[in-house]
């Protein structure tokens, strides 16, 4: 599955979440580096949703971007 994740600077590195999997979370340093994290956590979090016998979220956000 491909998840959409949303990449945010904060104060000394770089916050990402995904909106499809509430409490799915990395940081990292670098982009690079939160880029990894947050596949981690992406399969961390599937994986866990289904040891517990729950259902995985289908990717359904889309990210796009706009000119102001």
């Amino acid at each position: 599955m491909r998840y959409a994740i949303v990449i945010e600077m904060a104060k000394g590195n770089y916050s990402a979440y995904v909106p499809d999997l509430p409490g799915c979370v990395a940081t990292g340093g670098t982009i690079p580096e939160v880029e990894a994290e947050i596949r981690d956590a992406i399969r961390c979090h599937v994986d866990g949703l289904k040891a517990d016998g729950l259902a995985v979220p289908a990717p359904t956000s889309i990210a796009d971007y706009v000119d102001a």
